[in-house]
């Protein structure tokens, strides 16, 4: 290993290659043979000579000390002792410094020959079973047939061999065994000549002997262009890893603690030495051979132990850790080290709720930051002086000397802090917040910033993180600050919507009473009115007239200047003081609205969403962080004031209950009569008795809603939002009705009882059947949908914004066409939703007035959307044209046009964006709210159809679904016929005649009648589409758009808005390859799969040379799949089936471009993505002149956006105030 010159300088490169290791290149990396197995002397505790442990070949223990003390101190650099041998140098150089072991006898490597499949067996054409018989040594394989019968290659058994040399002689023909014999067949392979051969026979043949030979082709293929050789796969001389990578350590007892690897190591140095001196000795052959194949066992235990027969076991029975899985599953390498490390400047605390802080504000324990900040504060005490140097300054603040918190307070403004709860499911479980100094050791959080972190004050713990240089810093404020994360990055909604109290106490307020004290009064002004509030005059639900003056801007520009009387309550008049008054609630051109508050209505959590969201629309972020401070601050203010509390008065209970409930049982006694006289069946029977005391149950609940009154507390709760539904207002009041079992059947004995009530025994241990699925239920499906996020991150790692427009050297856009979302009759989603924050393809005008609504090209605003679904409804079209990821014709990464809006700004999306993760988040975080059930359909064999969480799974692993729906694989006519045991589907082509039968499965429910008209790939039963049938008959299109509608409906069903284009992201990456069916002159090898990108190029080229381009079909990867499949080895590796990806990848020789995000965090790069791609790493900060570039840069370089006149003036405003500034200064 090459010393770097510079060790503080890191190494520059853009990719890393790996392969496997010839004997020379084994021989190059070792500073020495290691020849025996001591470690340590267990007196001295130094190492052995030529050990595990040597110095001589691994470098010093200590730094600047050889073995013998002869040189000390670091003015011997580089010198090599001549006593016993050790270089003086750092001790850290027994990180890096391999060694190695002179095998007696050659051995296979494991991963080659036992992997899935066998490398080794498909280049020398042996099966596998085989080729282990002939390397353990039960096998003999003929090398050398010379002029006897037998063939080359081919393996003979014990007995076999003893007849062949009885029958040819000795010494006619030459056979071995052991890896010594399969070197020889590797060492005899001529790949240039294999491969030709290969080719031709490709070509000739077809079906089993085909896939064998594509099979094969691969792996010569693979040998063939990367430069490794087949007789690398066996070993000569076997690596030994660097000792501080696998220590030995003295615990407290004087015992040793040691890692697994030096134990596997030893037994190979001890069976090695002792076969050493067997052969030396010239002993039998069957104790040779005896102790090659316990050589062979050892190395393979060392590389993979356990792959191959029992795993080598240490103390207490425990199976020994070898080279493989120190790599694999979540305690690997991958996993454990390089992709998640632990960072120093954080803690963690348990959070409290601080209602007293701006949105941008934590609060943070004040020992915990003197800690963070403690490197700032030492060198702030030593420049003010107060500290003479840094030592002193240290000691300072262990003894938390009075100074120091001052400093600490200047120190934390404008250092802004990360906070995160975990798990972090989306992006916003990470923010940023400005530090507060407080009190007591709990971090204090903003109560609104709680959705996004999915936080309650039970006992959460935060971990909080200090980013140190001035561009993360930057970074915390310009990107990761709360204020700038009030939008979901998943639908664009407004995540910070305020809950629970805040609700409450704006309901109350924006209540009105009827008769209430002070109705009728009216006011001079707002300020009177309040105060005749405050002295006990009018209450705030008192319906008052008000004066209310307002300056209206006229559509000529003019200012006017109005006033007049309002009726509203002073609860009302209160809450508008927060609110901005140009939200479009109230339409001001009507005649008399002109002085109406914007809010006149009861405000409920819905509404508040909305008015947030119109406020962000309409002022931008910095406002709407004020209007929520201001709405948090007067909600906690009054639904303090309301003082409401449960009581069991609150819930009371209807007087129509006995009566319902008699009648309901009446109902059921008469169902079970008709039963027992045979009338109806056992189903008919169970189906009725629910239906029944469902009825019930909603009369009951109807009943009971309309008898609270509608200031009954309980109701106020549920009715504005904040707590509480209507559901558990029954279960309180009415009754708790049905249950169901733990297999999720309903059982039909209702709870009749009431909470209020109280329940018997037999009702309580009904219900508790369903308490205990749900809690079962609630942590089976975290797992599952960590597990899911998890794939998708995987598989859309590398999908970052890398151009502004893919289409710019194109003539034509690359476009898809799209419709509403409609399942049958129910609506999933309509165009509009699906447009908005879109790139048109298509220019859309009013067919009235011919004007251009919207141009091709340009973004779909949510001003705009409503427009052109109106010039779309005028036209009578019901389809557009717009950009998706799935057309997109970027080579790595998408375009910014094709992607259209990003979500959580609403602004065209910027290049550098990981929009990848972002979609993999926006899927995966609302994963643990869709249920684990499998709902039945009616009928026994009905088949369950699968829904919730396993369902975006089976769809995201393009899975064949349960609950299969046949599909019609020609259009024409249908014809049901049906046999006395089965019936079946006739399909018959109207033009050609041509007919499809169909068996349709017992149970199943057919969807078509006689005589029906199908197109190609409709179905012909109820359930779910296999969605590889689907790309079959139908194409890519439709297979697209069918999984883009089956995961939304999951999520709508579920009341979770996902947009559309991050579920695009996923299936753009499920389709990414085409299958080879026909190379022709193409260099690809049929049956395998390649890029689409990459294939469409080939042929393209083919073409302009005028040779014939290559066949292929598009295929649907598994995400699984498709994430192994990538073109980056570390990205999959890490990622699962790590040892199989790195076979696979070492006989390819690949190369790693480091182009996704994972590889580059395994390596310690900045991440190719946001500032960390190339090109802002190298822009040049200059400080003398301040260049303002165009701001079209960074976003659009088209007028996406109209200019509000509103934002213009504000800027001349602001230039204005700051030539004043400059003037004064």
């Amino acid at each position: 290993m090459a010393q770097l010159e510079n060790v503080n300088e890191p190494v520059q490169f853009d990719s890393i290659k790996i392969g496997l290791a010839s004997p020379e290149k084994i021989m190059e990396w070792s500073f020495g043979e290691v020849k025996k197995p001591e470690t340590i002397n267990y007196r001295t505790l130094k190492p052995e000579k030529d050990g595990l442990f040597c110095e001589r070949i691994f470098g010093p223990v200590k730094d600047w000390e050889c073995h013998c003390g002869k040189y000390k101190k670091i003015r011997y650099k580089g010198v090599i002792c001549d006593r016993c041998g050790v270089e003086v140098t750092k001790s850290s150089v027994r990180r890096e410094r391999m060694g190695h072991i002179a095998l007696a006898a050659p051995v296979s490597h494991i991963w080659y020959f036992k992997g899935i499949p066998s490398r080794m067996g498909l280049i020398l054409d042996i099966s596998p079973r085989t080729l282990e018989r002939v390397l353990y040594f039960a096998s003999y394989v003929v090398l050398d047939a010379k002029d006897t019968g037998l063939s080359y290659k081919q393996v003979l058994s014990e007995k076999e061999y003893r007849d062949a040399v009885e029958q040819y002689g000795y010494g006619t023909f030459r056979a071995g065994m052991g890896a010594e014999a399969v070197l020889e067949l590797l060492r005899a392979i001529d790949l240039e000549k294999e491969y030709r051969e290969l080719r031709t026979e490709l070509d000739e043949s077809s079906g089993q002997k085909r896939t064998r030979i594509v099979k094969r082709l691969e792996v010569v293929e693979a040998f063939r262009s990367s430069g490794n050789r087949p007789e690398w796969m066996i070993l000569t001389n076997l690596p030994v890893i660097p000792p501080d990578l696998r220590p030995m350590v003295q615990l407290d007892g004087g015992r040793f603690a040691t890692s697994d690897l030096n134990d596997l190591y030893r037994r190979i140095i001890n069976r090695n030495n002792r076969l050493a001196r067997l052969l030396e000795l010239g002993a039998p052959e069957i104790i040779v051979r005896n102790e090659k194949r316990m050589l062979q066992e050892a190395v393979d235990a060392l590389i993979d132990n356990g792959r191959r027969g029992r795993p080598v076991t240490g103390p207490g029975n425990r199976a020994l850790k070898s080279l493989s899985d120190m790599l694999k599953g979540k305690q690997g390498r991958f996993r454990q080290n390089l992709l998640g490390k632990r960072v120093d400047y954080s803690g963690r605390s348990v959070i409290v709720v601080g209602p007293e802080l701006k949105i941008y504000q934590c609060g943070v324990p004040k020992e915990m930051a003197i800690e963070l900040f403690k490197p700032f504060v030492m060198k702030e005490l030593v420049a003010t002086g107060k500290a003479h140097n840094i030592k002193n300054a240290k000691k300072m603040v262990e003894r938390l000397d009075p100074q120091v918190w001052d400093i600490l307070e200047d120190v934390i403004k404008e250092h802004p802090v990360m906070l995160n709860r975990a798990p972090t499911l989306h992006r916003l479980g990470i923010q940023a917040f400005e530090p507060i100094l407080v009190e007591g050791k709990a971090i204090k959080l903003h109560p609104l910033v709680c959705a996004a972190f999915n936080a309650d004050f039970d006992g959460d713990q935060m971990a909080i993180h200090l980013p140190l240089t001035q561009e993360a810093q930057a970074e915390c404020r310009f990107m990761l600050l709360s204020p700038n994360n009030l939008l979901k990055p998943s639908d664009g909604g407004v995540v910070a919507v305020p809950s629970q109290d805040m609700v409450l106490g704006v309901y109350y307020l924006t209540q009105d009473r009827d008769g209430d004290r002070g109705e009728g009064m009216s006011f001079r002004s707002i300020n009177e009115a309040i105060l005749a509030y405050e002295n006990g005059f009018v209450t705030l639900h008192a319906k008052v007239k008000c004066r209310v003056e307002r300056s209206i801007c006229c559509e000529d520009g003019t200012v006017e200047h109005r006033e007049g009387l309002v009726e509203t309550t002073v609860g009302r008049l209160l809450f508008n003081e927060i609110i901005p008054q140009d939200l479009g609630f109230v339409d001001r051109s009507v005649p008399g609205n002109a002085l109406l508050p914007e809010i006149n209505f009861l405000v409920k959590k819905k509404n508040l969403k909305q008015i947030l969201e119109r406020v962000m629309d309409v002022h931008g972020a910095t406002q709407t962080a004020l209007t929520l401070d201001d709405i948090k601050a007067i909600g906690y203010k009054y639904s303090t004031k309301a003082a409401m509390t449960v009581s069991i008065n609150d819930m009371t209970v209807p007087e129509s209950k006995q009566t319902l409930l008699q009648e309901a049982q009446n109902t059921v006694d008469k169902i079970a009569r008709n039963f027992r006289r045979g009338l109806i069946t056992e189903e008919e029977r169970y189906k009725e008795v629910i239906e029944t005391w469902k009825d019930t149950d909603e009369q009951l609940t109807q009943d009971l809603l309309n008898g609270l009154d509608k200031y009954n507390n309980i109701y106020m709760m549920a009715d504005s939002g904040a707590r509480g539904s209507d559901k558990q207002i029954k279960q309180l009041a009415g009754m708790r009705g049905l249950m169901a079992d733990t297999t999720g059947r309903t059982i039909e004995l209702p709870i009749k009882s009431n909470f209020r009530e109280g329940l018997d025994v037999l009702e309580y241990f009904i219900s508790a059947h369903g308490a205990r699925k749900g809690m079962s239920d609630t942590a089976l499906r975290t797992a599952d949908s960590g597990y899911l996020t998890r794939r998708l991150v995987d598989v859309t790692q590398d999908l970052i914004v890398r151009d502004l427009d893919c289409a710019a050297e194109r003539d034509t856009i690359p476009s898809l066409e799209i419709t509403e979302l409609s399942d049958g009759q129910e609506k999933i989603e309509s165009l509009e939703e699906r447009i908005t924050g879109r790139y048109l393809a298509e220019t859309v005008t009013d067919p009235d007035t011919g004007a251009i609504v919207i141009k091709a090209d340009h973004m779909v605003t949510p001003k705009r959307a409503p427009k052109i679904i109106a010039a779309l409804n005028k036209a009578g079209k019901k389809s557009v044209r717009i950009r998706s990821v799935l057309t997109c014709r970027s080579k790595n990464g998408i375009c910014a046009k094709c992607y259209g809006a990003n979500l959580a700004t609403g602004q065209p999306v910027q290049v550098g964006e990981a929009v990848g993760i972002i979609a993999a988040q926006s899927i995966g975080e609302p994963g643990t709210q869709l249920t684990m059930r499998t709902f039945h359909s009616g009928g026994v064999a009905g088949g369950d159809i699968t829904q919730g969480l396993p369902r975006v799974e089976e769809l995201f692993e393009a899975r064949r679904p349960k609950g299969l729906a046949i599909l019609t694989e020609i259009s024409g006519t249908v014809k049901i016929e049906s046999k006395e045991n089965k019936r079946e589907v006739i399909v018959t082509d109207n033009e050609n005649q041509q007919s499809k039968t169909y068996l349709i499965p017992y149970g199943s429910r057919l969807k078509v009648q006689d005589g029906q008209l199908l197109e190609a790939g409709d179905v012909l039963t109820e359930g779910s589409i296999n969605p590889h049938d689907l790309l079959k008959v139908k194409g890519v299109k439709a297979v697209q758009e069918y999984m883009i509608s089956e995961v939304q409906r999951v999520y709508r069903l579920q009341g979770v808005e996902i947009n559309d284009k991050h579920i695009e992201m996923i299936v753009h990456q499920m389709m990414k390859k085409e299958r080879i069916n026909e190379a022709n002159d193409s260099d690809f090898i049929p049956g395998t799969a390649v890029d689409r990108l990459e294939f469409e190029d080939e042929n393209e080229r083919l073409v302009k040379e005028g040779k014939t381009p290559a066949e292929g079909t598009r295929t649907m990867l598994g995400i699984t799949k498709a994430s192994l499949a990538t073109d980056s080895f570390m990205s999959a590796a890490s990622f699962q089936e790590t040892t199989k990806v790195l076979t696979e990848a070492a006989i390819n020789g690949k190369v790693d471009h480091l182009v996704g995000l994972k590889e580059n965090v395994i390596i310690g790069k900045l991440i190719p993505a946001g500032t960390g791609m190339r090109r802002y790493r190298n822009i040049k900060l200059s400080t003398d002149t301040a260049e303002l570039l165009d701001s079209g840069e960074l976003l659009t370089a088209d007028e996406a956006f109209d200019v509000d006149a509103e934002s213009v003036e504000n800027t001349a405003e602001a230039e204005k105030l700051e030539r004043e500034l400059q003037n004064e200064l």
